[in-house]
């Protein structure tokens, strides 16, 4: 979910070119008049403030220490070797919706329901839409999403969903509010920005496609579940599961607390799905991430269960943010009142996909376990009979972030790769209809580019 700021191709050839090098006019055959043509016409239907600005380079490595990037608060979601196209010309619309809500303050606008829209010189004539991963804002995946569609001349835009940082969960009115209101964000920004693309390029969008990571690849599922219509397919990168009687992270992360509190044993985390084999990685989880995890979350589907904790920015120190609620070691999500469980209906998934749909998810996830999560959202979706529409591939190495790689490469492998090359396949599914590879465990391998570098063939297919 990658909650907090500061926290650390089908083939490898054809993904490898694509990292360093703009898209060319060969590429993107719908062009767009010149460097920021029609900048004039450009307006964001619905937002109560936007500013446009016209750039020599919409990469982080042309925006790095200008107002329309933050570096920091995409800390630790790539492996620090990590390459990424650069020199893209084009427009930057950055603005915000109407909301109520303060907890954003990026350009000082303390404003709720930011986005940035990138409207490339070169477009191919896609728009790639994005919410952002975990509690943090609308630039966070810029390094990993935003550069390398860009490059590929796609229109990109990303929201905030509404609700930023520790204290989300104190947006909204009554439980469950402020994460329905990521969805509403979305669907917001998805509209408004193929009109956005209207007015800069001539038309709309010809494909639309939804991404995200984490609490972005829970944005990817709901939007095809309930808006199939705004798009032509996405990508799901280790997305959050929330269902009304479980699994959930409600339901897996109680006993991660208990074990930092000594109350749990290993066999108790690996029983709800932690996997053998990622103990390594569980001692900075414990510092870094479940129990804030546990205690925001549940705060948002249940205040009434500890109303004294979290209390504002869950605590007045880094130390108290990230440490555990000790009533949380006992959280039982099954036990508590209906109207829990009605606050979780409210955004659940079923699995009842409406587009194309590529899932990943590291084998090593220590924070959202694959197998109390995307193993179990694959067989929703077999069960609704979405089957067809949906590929799942297993990254062997991957962990919740990264950053971790850079830690632990003898052990891990980043997921970027993969996830640009599974875009790729996704692409390449809905344009041309070239079936991606059946689902499969993406191996690591023994040496060569893990950083930049994921063919999804050749590995071992998994069975549904």
């Amino acid at each position: 979910m990658h909650l907090i700021r500061g926290v650390p191709c089908v083939i490898a050839a054809l993904v490898a070119a694509t990292l360093t090098a703009p898209a060319t006019a060969a590429d993107t055959a719908d062009g767009g008049g010149g460097h920021c043509a029609r900048q004039e016409r450009v307006w964001v239907p619905g937002a109560a403030l936007q500013r446009s600005t016209c750039l020599p380079d919409l990469t982080t490595t042309g925006l790095a220490g200008t107002p329309y990037t933050d570096l920091g608060d995409q800390a630790g979601l790539t492996a620090s070797a990590t390459r990424t196209p650069y020199g893209v010309p084009g427009i930057q619309v950055d603005g915000y919706f109407p909301d109520t809500s303060r907890f954003n303050a990026t350009h000082g606008w303390w404003h709720d329901a930011q986005f940035v829209i990138r409207l490339p010189d070169r477009w191919n004539g896609g728009l790639v839409v994005t919410g952002a991963p975990g509690t943090r804002r609308q630039y966070a995946t810029d390094k990993v999403i935003s550069d390398r569609v860009l490059a590929q001349g796609y229109a990109y835009a990303a929201t905030d969903k509404g609700n930023s940082g520790a204290d989300f969960h104190r947006d909204g009115k009554r439980p469950g509010d402020a994460v329905a209101e990521w969805n509403t964000r979305t669907t917001e920004l998805t509209r408004a920005a193929r009109r956005v693309v209207a007015q800069r390029y001539g038309h709309t969008p010809r494909r639309t496609y939804i991404t995200g990571i984490s609490n972005g690849g829970y944005l990817t599922r709901w939007q095809l579940e309930n808006h199939p219509e705004l798009y032509d397919g996405g990508v799901d990168w280790e997305g959050a599961l929330w269902t009304v009687r479980g699994p959930s992270l409600l339901t897996s992360l109680p006993v991660a607390v208990a074990r930092t509190l000594g109350s749990a044993r290993d066999e108790d985390l690996h029983a709800v799905g932690f996997a053998r084999g990622s103990e390594f990685l569980w001692a900075y989880h414990e510092k870094t991430y479940w129990g804030l995890t546990q205690k925001i979350y549940r705060a948002e589907f249940d205040p009434a269960y500890d109303p004294g904790c979290p209390g504002p920015s869950a605590g007045s120190t880094p130390e108290q943010i990230l440490a555990p609620c000790p009533t949380d070691a006992t959280y039982d999500y099954a036990s508590r009142p209906a109207s829990v469980h009605r606050a979780v209906a409210r955004v659940a998934l079923t699995g009842r996909i409406g587009r194309p749909l590529i899932t990943l998810h590291g084998d090593l996830d220590a924070l959202l376990p694959k197998a109390a999560d995307s193993d179990v959202y694959a067989r929703m979706i077999d069960r609704s009979g979405r089957g067809g529409l949906h590929r799942y591939y297993t990254i062997q190495g991957g962990t919740h972030v990264d950053g971790l790689y850079d830690t632990y490469p003898d052990r891990l492998r980043p997921i970027l790769p993969c996830y640009r090359s599974a875009f790729d396949a996704l692409t390449g599914w809905v344009e041309r209809g070239t079936p991606p590879p059946a689902d499969r465990t993406v191996a690591r391998p023994a040496d060569g580019d893990l950083v930049d570098a994921c063919g999804l063939r050749g590995s071992a297919p998994a069975p549904r």
